[in-house]
C-alpha cells in the first residue's frame, strides 16, 4: 500500500531548487535548466546573463532581485516549449530581430498553464508571443522599446496567435506596433492593462471570438484601437483617451456583431468610435467628451442600441455615411439639446435629432471642415432644425435625457 501512495504523489511533491549564480554551483541558467527535473525550481540570483534560453520541461524560472537576461540582439531570451512554466521576476533586454520568425523576449510555443509574471521587457522585437497557448497567464509585467521608428520594423508587445483561456493583466506595454494583439483567439480576458505611446493599436483583435477586455487605459496610440472580424466581445470599464489624428481611432469597429460595449469614457480622441460592418451591438451607459466626432456609424451599421450614454462637448455627436437609419438611439444624453421636460420625469419631450446638417455635408466634402465655428455653420444648423432636408428624419432619438447619466 506504502509503494501504491508513492506512485500516486505527483512529481513535484518531490521537486528541488536549484540556485543559479557567481557562488552557486551553475553559473548559467541554461546549466540549471539541463540539469533540472519536472516540477524543479530554479532560482537565479542577481547579476547578467547572456543566454537564450530553451525551456522543454515544466520549471520555475525565478529571479531574485531582477536578474538581467540579455540576448545581445540574438534570437529569443527565454523559449517555452512545454506546460506549466513560470517565468518571475526577470529583466530581459535585446532580443533578435525578425518579423519572419517573429523573434520575442519570451516566445511561448503549445503551453498550457504557464505564467508570465513581473518582469520587465526592454529593447526587444516582440515582448511576450504565444502561439497556441490554453489557459496561460501574463501579468504585471512592464514592456517597453524604444526600437521602434515605424509600425514595419518592431513587433507587438504581448502576442496572441491561436489561443485559447489567455488571461492578461495589469501590464504596461509602450513603443511597440500593437500593444496587445490577439489573432484566432478565444475566450479570452484582457483585464487592466495600460497600453499606452504604441506606433499602431493599443489593443487589436483579429478574428478573435468570445473575449472580454475591462478595465484598461489605452491612451495616445497612433491609431487607437481595432476590433476586427470578431463576435461576441464584451468591452466594459475602459478609457479611450488621446488617440489623436487623421484616420484615428478611440475604437474601430470592423464587422463585429453580438458584442456589449458598455460604462466606458471617450475623451479626447479624433474619432471616438467608428462602425463599419457593426451588427447587433449594445452601447449603452458610455460617456463620450471632447472627441471630435464621438460615433461615425456607417451605413452597413444594423440594428444597434445606442442606449443610456453621455455626449458632452464633441464636435459632432453622431455622423454616417448613408441615409436610411436601421440603429435605436433611446434615452442618451445630448448636451447640445435644447428642449424641455414639462412633466418633470427627466427626459424630453421634444426628440432629439443628433445628426445635424453640417455633419452630413463634412462626411460628403470633408473640406467643409474649414468653415467649423463659423456663423454659416451655425445658421445650416438651424435652419435644418426648423425644416429639416438633409438629415435623417429617422435618425432621432424620442426620449432624449435632459440631464448626464451616471455610469
Amino acid at each position: 500500500m506504502y509503494k501504491i501512495l508513492l506512485l500516486l504523489l505527483p512529481i513535484f511533491a518531490f521537486s528541488k531548487t536549484l540556485k543559479v549564480g557567481k557562488s552557486e554551483i551553475y553559473k548559467t541558467i541554461n546549466q540549471a535548466v539541463a540539469a533540472a527535473l519536472s516540477g524543479d525550481s530554479i532560482l537565479v540570483e542577481k547579476g547578467i546573463y547572456s543566454e537564450n534560453i530553451l525551456i522543454e520541461k515544466p520549471l520555475f524560472l525565478i529571479g531574485n532581485n531582477r536578474p538581467v537576461i540579455d540576448a545581445k540582439n540574438k534570437g529569443e531570451n527565454i523559449i517555452i516549449k512545454a506546460d506549466r512554466v513560470t517565468v518571475k521576476g526577470f529583466k530581459l533586454i535585446n532580443s533578435g530581430r525578425d518579423e519572419v520568425l517573429s523573434i520575442a523576449a519570451i516566445h511561448i510555443y503549445n503551453s498550457s498553464y504557464s505564467v508570465i509574471e513581473d518582469n520587465i521587457l526592454e529593447n526587444n522585437h516582440f515582448g511576450v508571443y504565444t502561439q497556441r497557448g490554453y489557459r496561460c497567464l501574463i501579468q504585471n509585467n512592464k514592456i517597453t522599446t524604444n526600437r521602434g521608428t515605424s509600425q514595419e520594423n518592431i513587433g507587438d508587445g504581448i502576442h496572441n496567435l491561436g489561443c485559447e483561456e489567455m488571461w492578461i493583466k495589469n501590464n504596461f506595454i509602450s513603443g511597440h506596433k500593437d500593444g496587445i494583439y490577439l489573432e484566432k483567439t478565444k475566450k479570452s480576458y484582457i483585464y487592466r492593462n495600460l497600453s499606452r505611446n504604441n506606433l499602431r493599436y493599443g489593443l487589436h483583435f483579429m478574428f478573435a471570438n468570445d473575449c472580454v477586455y475591462s478595465g484598461n487605459v489605452f491612451d495616445n496610440n497612433s491609431a487607437g484601437i481595432a476590433v476586427m472580424y470578431a463576435l461576441n466581445i464584451g468591452m466594459s470599464h475602459n478609457k479611450f483617451l488621446n488617440n489623436w489624428g487623421d484616420s484615428v481611432y478611440g475604437l474601430l469597429l470592423k464587422d463585429i456583431s453580438y458584442s456589449k460595449i458598455k460604462n466606458n469614457i471617450f475623451d479626447n480622441n479624433t474619432n471616438a468610435i467608428f462602425a463599419d460592418g457593426a451588427t447587433k451591438i449594445d452601447f449603452y451607459n458610455n460617456t463620450f467628451e471632447n472627441n471630435g466626432w464621438a460615433m461615425k456609424v456607417n451605413a452597413n451599421c444594423m440594428e444597434n442600441r445606442v442606449t443610456g450614454n453621455n455626449f458632452i462637448n464633441n464636435v459632432f455627436d453622431v455622423s454616417t455615411s448613408g441615409t436610411m437609419v436601421m440603429n435605436d438611439f433611446k434615452r442618451n444624453y445630448w448636451d447640445k439639446y435644447e428642449g424641455y421636460d414639462l412633466d418633470k420625469n427627466k427626459v424630453g419631450d421634444v426628440p432629439f435629432h443628433p445628426l445635424s446638417m453640417y455633419s452630413v455635408l463634412t462626411e460628403q466634402n470633408p473640406s467643409v471642415m474649414l468653415l467649423f465655428r463659423t456663423f454659416f455653420v451655425d445658421l445650416l444648423d438651424r435652419t435644418e432644425k426648423i425644416i429639416p432636408s438633409l438629415t435623417p428624419e429617422s435618425f432621432v432619438d424620442n426620449e432624449p435625457m435632459m440631464k448626464a447619466v451616471k455610469n
